[in-house]
């Protein structure tokens, strides 16, 4: 692997850091409840998803 041959500035640096944004998530409002979701998933309030409920969307990770 190459090294550099000499030290990148500072404003070289910071100029190319500038482009590391964060984004804002995006979320969907549900049909049937209308609470914030992420698209593709189902609704974590109300479980329900393209007119399906999955109640193990409600709490995942616990047995029932």
């Amino acid at each position: 692997m190459a090294l550099p041959k000499y030290k990148t500035s500072r404003a070289n640096t910071r100029s190319r850091r500038a482009n590391w944004k964060a984004t804002a998530v995006a979320t969907v409002t549900c049909p049937a409840c209308g609470a914030p979701a992420y698209p593709h998933m189902a609704c974590p309030a109300c479980g329900s998803f393209r007119g399906r409920v999955y109640r193990e969307a409600i709490r995942p990770g616990h047995a029932k």
